[in-house]
């Protein structure tokens, strides 16, 4: 029999219960303990758990009860160091989006994990979700065509946070499709916000990506919502995908449309654009909850030994992107360009990488090169000339 893995988990705040709840119900892990400065939150959690071990020391978590893994899901600036205390103790770890409050900090715990042979994962849980995994596959299929730009927009009425803006906070996700999507690191970053409620910590923010073929990535970012509103558009040469998160079933949504422009023309009259208006169709998405497949994904990566889908560099990658976003902030939305951006992800591969979890498809990178054929085998230039210039 399998050995259980035995798991902890700091912070019970807002998302920790869930994370609790989950590796909890998990027949392979044993959750051990769990650990929060707040004896109110531990003493209402331990009526829900009584099996559960409660603490309100975090040494004690990491050496007192033998733990293989820690889960951490408290305020973003303790993952660095509660993250570190865990790798250096010999721990495998997960860390809540995003990783940590800085580059340096994400690289320092990658090179730990590293050198120690441990994983390290950061959870971006909506790439666990069965419909994301479904725009991932439509995508890949080349069914939507070439990615023209998305469009993002993640808002509701708080929660307000103290430590970070609405942009580290909310837009994380929300990246995180976009470069699966995608399938490669962003070139610039444009971010304007406003702090309404609280001085110096936007609640409202407007953040652009810029990728290479003049492709770009819009998300807005809102604590000052009176909707719950979770919602991309991904629009491509040939149909464009809704994805409605808050939907109870349709949550994606794809539409036959597309506008084309005349391949040639002789005289102005003739050039025409042609709006296609098809039909719309809603594939199935199985009901699977994503955090449950990431914690089962985090539990089997360390005892296969294998990579997370969401690893140390991936959660770098992210965090990279917040901290030009800030830049963009500071500079009043100027485009901040981010150094070492990775193209060599341009083609998309769907795999199974999920063996004992609910099955959809994910994506590997894998490199690929396509030449587009050119219409007759000229290339077609127009130039206008405005007032005889």
């Amino acid at each position: 029999m399998t050995r259980k893995l035995k798991v902890g988990v700091v912070g019970c705040g807002y998302w920790g219960p869930n994370l609790i709840r989950n590796f909890r119900s998990l027949p392979d892990c044993q959750l051990k303990i769990m650990c929060d400065l707040s004896q109110q939150r531990l003493i209402h959690l331990k009526t829900l758990y009584p099996e559960v071990q409660r603490s309100m020391d975090y040494g004690h978590m990491l050496n007192g009860v033998e733990l293989d893994a820690v889960v951490i899901a408290t305020a973003v600036k303790s993952h660095y160091p509660m993250a570190k205390a865990s790798l250096l103790a010999g721990k495998h770890t997960f860390i809540e989006k995003p990783m940590a409050s800085s580059s340096e900090q994400c690289e320092e715990l990658v090179e730990i994990a590293r050198k120690k042979g441990l994983v390290l994962m950061v959870g971006h849980t909506f790439l666990f979700s069965p419909a994301v995994g479904k725009i991932r596959e439509i995508v890949a299929s080349g069914d939507v065509g070439e990615i023209r730009y998305i469009c993002a927009r993640r808002l509701n009425l708080g929660l307000f946070q103290k430590d970070i803006n609405v942009a580290w906070d909310l837009a994380p996700h929300d990246i995180s499709i976009i470069l699966s999507v995608i399938g490669e690191q962003p070139t610039t970053v444009n971010c304007r916000g406003s702090a309404h409620i609280t001085q110096g910590i936007e609640d409202v923010t407007t953040m652009c990506l810029g990728f290479a073929k003049q492709r770009t990535a819009i998300i807005h970012s809102s604590w000052l919502d009176p909707r719950k509103v979770r919602e991309m558009t991904i629009v491509g040469s040939k149909r464009m995908i809704v994805y409605d998160d808050v939907a109870p079933l349709e949550k994606i949504r794809i539409f036959d449309a597309r506008v084309e422009s005349p391949p040639h023309y002789d005289t102005f009259a003739e050039f025409q654009y042609a709006y296609h208006y098809g039909d719309m169709y809603v594939p199935y998405i199985k009901q699977e909850e994503p955090l449950k497949t990431e914690c089962q994904h985090f539990l089997d990566c360390i005892r296969h030994g294998t990579h997370p889908l969401t690893d140390g560099k991936q959660g770098l990658e992210l965090v990279r992107i917040l901290e030009a976003s800030t830049k963009s902030l500071e500079k009043g939305g100027a485009p901040v360009e981010l150094a070492g951006a990775r193209k060599e992800d341009h083609g998309l591969e769907v795999a199974r990488v999920f063996p004992r979890g609910p099955e959809f498809p994910v994506l590997t990178p894998r490199l690929e090169t396509k030449k587009r054929p050119s219409q007759n085998g000229r290339k077609l230039r127009i130039k206008l000339r405005v007032n005889g210039r």
